[in-house]
C-alpha cells in the first residue's frame, strides 16, 4: 500500500512519509506542503491514527502516541515537517 520503491530507487522517509500522510488526505503527495498542518489538508483525529499506523508499519517504528491527548504526545503533528523529522529521529533511535 505504502510503496518504499520508485521506479527501483528506495523513496527518502521524507517521501515515504508524504506518500502516507497524501493518501490519507486523498491528495497527490505534490500538494502537501512541509510547512502544511494535518488539519490544513483535511486529515481528521482519525486520518491521523490511521497515517500514525501506516508510518508505524512502514518504517517498522513504535510511535509514541497517545491519540487521546495528542498534544501530550512526544510525537510532533504540529506540521508535516515536523512528523518526518519526529519519523527520521524514531527510526535512528529505533533500528540504529
Amino acid at each position: 500500500m505504502h510503496p518504499r520503491t520508485t521506479g527501483g530507487y528506495e523513496m527518502s522517509i521524507k517521501d515515504q512519509v508524504i506518500a502516507i500522510i497524501a493518501a490519507q488526505a486523498m491528495l497527490e503527495p505534490a500538494d502537501i506542503g512541509l510547512e502544511n498542518s494535518l488539519e490544513d489538508i483535511g486529515i481528521d483525529s482519525l486520518g491521523l491514527v490511521e497515517s500514525i499506523f501506516a508510518i508505524e508499519e512502514t518504517f517498522d517504528i513504535t510511535v509514541p502516541f497517545n491519540a487521546n491527548d495528542p498534544s501530550a504526545s512526544d510525537f510532533d503533528i504540529s506540521s508535516i515537517a515536523a512528523i518526518i523529522a519526529a519519523v527520521e529521529k524514531l527510526k535512528t533511535e529505533q533500528t540504529g
